[in-house]
């Protein structure tokens, strides 16, 4: 197997050639920094040295996105594994490994069960989004003896049950930092717009790509999904997601997009589907995808439209959880942003930006 490197910029593979194959690393970056396509170029190249290799996700919808790439870059012997964290922990506990009510596994049988076997000779571990996986996570890969590398984004954590950077750290044992900088995938409009939301200590720099500024509009009943034919017939080759809070509001929209314009054929994707059509996406055809905001994350599209900001106006637009949830979406668009509301009032936390980085109408 040969190794092909996608396009990376000079920043990006000074950093992926510059990890050292053994032990646990923690990449950490901002949206944009290219973490994903790292987690998998890193995949491929510790598969390179003969140990087969898994690389993890929690989020099902960025597994296929990975799995593409992975399959981009050229593996044909199956040496390179991509699974949810779910699947991989099922597999190695067995089919009856025992939940607990977050959805998670119960983590002292999954302990005990590893001192019981001890550590597995030659598990190696890639995980992209780590920030969404618990903390015990990491302690059990420390128990089995993982070579573990994480690629993880401390202000991007959109789930109850996550790890901070020094927690990820803290329970890998031995393990070396590297930070990764510059933002690869928006523009500088766009990442204006998400800094209002950044949480963290230092926002980071601007890219110098150019584009038109993110817009809010105010929608009428059935206005997102005239909207959103509009867009898919102007830029008939460009991937647009469509990112909801709730799976009323996916289904709804895709109904009405299936009566205003059926013949662009939008894909939906949700994570109650067992198979079929809504569990399975071609995420390299262009056109509209439809999905919840708690699968967006690790994903980019050309376009990107929150049709329902609306549903956040009762929230308290200062809290640290909301301003987070923004930062996550707007960073997924990399040239064009478009949020949407219903009602008389602009949602609370969209009317404290100012109008020369988010256009009215």
């Amino acid at each position: 197997m040969t190794l092909t490197y996608l396009d990376l910029a000079d920043a990006q593979r000074a950093s992926l050639d510059g990890l050292p194959f053994d032990g646990n690393h923690l990449v950490s970056g901002p949206p944009g920094s290219g973490k994903s396509v790292l987690a998998a170029q890193r995949a491929v190249m510790l598969a390179l040295a003969g140990t087969p290799v898994t690389l993890l996700t929690r989020s099902n919808l960025l597994r296929q996105s990975l799995a593409a790439t992975v399959h981009a870059l050229g593996p044909r012997d199956r040496s390179v594994r991509v699974a949810t964290a779910h699947g991989w922990l099922a597999d190695w506990y067995g089919d009856k490994a025992p939940r607990t009510p977050d959805g998670w596994y119960d983590w002292h049988a999954l302990f005990e069960r590893a001192a019981d076997t001890g550590p597995l000779p030659g598990l190696t571990l890639v995980v992209d989004e780590g920030q969404d996986l618990p903390p015990e996570f990491y302690l059990l890969c420390r128990m089995l003896g993982a070579r573990t590398t994480v690629y993880a984004d401390e202000c991007q954590r959109l789930t109850d049950t996550n790890s901070t950077l020094a927690e990820i750290v803290r329970n890998l044992g031995r393990c070396s930092r590297q930070e990764l900088d510059g933002n690869h995938r928006n523009t500088q409009q766009i990442a204006s717009f998400a800094a209002h939301f950044h949480t963290g200590t230092g926002a980071p720099a601007l890219p110098e790509g150019q584009g038109p500024p993110p817009r809010l509009h105010r929608f009428h009943e059935r206005g997102a999904a005239d909207m959103l034919a509009l867009l898919a017939e102007r830029h008939p080759r460009d991937s647009i997601g469509v990112i909801v809070g709730s799976k009323y509001a996916q289904f709804s929209l895709l109904s009405s997009l299936s009566r205003r314009a059926p013949r662009l054929k939008p894909q939906l994707y949700t994570s109650d589907a067992k198979g079929g059509q809504y569990r399975n996406l071609d995420l390299g055809r262009p056109g509209i995808v439809i999905v919840h905001r708690a699968s967006a994350k690790g994903l980019g599209f050309d376009t990107v439209v929150v049709p329902d900001t609306h549903t956040d106006a009762a929230g308290d637009p200062s809290a640290a959880a909301v301003h987070m949830t923004y930062y996550v979406l707007a960073t997924r668009a990399r040239r064009e942003l478009h949020l949407g509301y219903e009602g008389e009032s602009e949602p609370p936390i969209l009317a404290q930006v100012d109008r020369n980085t988010l256009m009215r109408g």
